[in-house]
């Protein structure tokens, strides 16, 4: 897979697919812009050598053929004109192959930049549909592919659009190659001891994952509502907690292997229990085999973290995927936070999976401390698993 500084692009006409699917509050305003910033190099490395630039991206999931004002890309065109600082040679395209976009596609200059409309706006995006694919490279030299996050769907702009160049013409930006580096060198190569925290609601999600992990890792450390089916399976009252019934004997063989080769696994000693999924419940700290019927788990209590911040104490490489509890909720977000803390507190090579465990260290404040936070959530966890990723295949044909 090539690089950006593998191609001669001076001058040329490039197409950068990036990752501007960021958080916004109810009033469309941005609160995380990291996604953003993140990209930045590349395209600043293209802006350096008078390139015409063109820079494409989804938000979130509009209806196919219909234009919302919620999911336009107008709010990230303001904030990378206050990032990139050049107010007057960045513009915003009214659709995405339309009239207006292919015209000012034609019409850039070397060193400007107009971003295209959310490219969920055509149809063909998700379904990787060939033609759209074709519309979208007729107005680009060189493709670049700088989306991480993105890169483990199949859509028109990550895989079919990509094939539409050849070798010398087409390349990974710089954010897509680092995310790539640090989880393959990680992966392959660990200095040890190799922690994995794995945590999140669900195990079904990462299942595949945990099995992978188990090959690769010294300990792990299970936490979130998938720790419930884990107990569950060990014969545990769990109440109304989070479960699912039908991995229980999957959870099972995931212990029974850890066990076998010699991999400390380790679940919560002790919950934070409600009766219900809400701010406004009654919560008690109870010990994890003693969840009562009617109650939940919604978080991991003191014990737990304490435990959890022994084990990670002579760690030299720890990766972490997946949030302790339900940390949207202040009330229940202590033992994510905690974890946070406790990671970044410690000596060892910290790599943070994106989505939700990289909105936990960023609301913990530890982002800064992270040796790397990724911008990927689903995506890292594919790599994780060893899966190949359309949008790094897509580079490679």
């Amino acid at each position: 897979m090539k690089t950006i500084k593998d191609l001669d692009i001076d001058g040329k006409r490039i197409f950068i697919r990036c990752d501007f699917n960021v958080p916004r509050d109810a009033d469309g305003n941005i609160t995380d812009d990291r996604r953003i910033r993140e990209a930045l190099p590349t395209i600043r490395y293209c802006i350096d050598r008078d390139c015409k630039i063109i820079l494409g991206s989804h938000f979130d999931r509009p209806e196919a053929g219909k234009y919302e004002e919620k999911y336009s890309l107008n709010p990230v065109v303001k904030r990378l004109v206050r990032l990139l600082k050049i107010a007057d040679n960045i513009q915003l395209a009214k659709d995405v192959v339309g009239e207006d976009a292919k015209s000012k596609a034609a019409a850039l200059q070397g060193g400007e930049v107009l971003v295209l409309e959310n490219l969920r706006y055509e149809e063909g995006e998700t379904k990787n549909d060939e033609s759209f694919a074709k519309e979208l490279a007729s107005m680009s030299d060189i493709y670049i592919n700088d989306a991480f996050g993105a890169c483990h769907r199949a859509h028109a702009s990550i895989d079919a659009m990509a094939k539409e160049f050849d070798n010398e013409h087409k390349a990974a930006g710089f954010l897509l190659a680092k995310e790539v580096n640090f989880f393959e060198k990680t992966l392959q190569n660990p200095i040890r001891p190799f922690v994995a925290v794995v945590g999140g609601s669900k195990v079904s999600g990462k299942l595949e994952a945990l099995k992978q992990l188990v090959d690769k890792v010294d300990k792990i450390i299970i936490g979130g509502g998938m720790a419930f089916t884990f107990f569950k399976a060990q014969g545990y009252e769990i109440g109304n907690s989070l479960v699912e019934d039908n991995l229980l004997d999957e959870a099972k063989a995931v212990m029974d292997k850890a066990k076998a080769q010699g991999v400390k696994f380790y679940l919560p000693v002790d919950v934070v229990c409600s009766m219900e999924f809400s701010e406004n419940g009654i919560a008690k700290y109870l010990p994890a085999q003693e969840i009562p019927k009617d109650w939940m788990g919604l978080d991991i209590g003191p014990a737990s973290s304490r435990l959890f911040r022994e084990v990670l104490n002579d760690a030299q490489t720890i990766i972490w995927n997946g949030p302790m509890g339900v940390y949207e909720m202040d009330k229940y977000s202590k033992g994510s936070l905690k974890m946070s803390h406790d990671i970044a507190d410690t000596h060892a090579t910290t790599i943070v999976g994106g989505g939700d465990t990289a909105d936990v260290a960023q609301k913990a404040g530890d982002v800064e401390e992270m040796t790397f936070v990724s911008t990927g959530g689903g995506a890292s966890l594919n790599l994780i698993e060893g899966k190949k990723l359309p949008g790094i295949e897509a580079l490679k044909v």
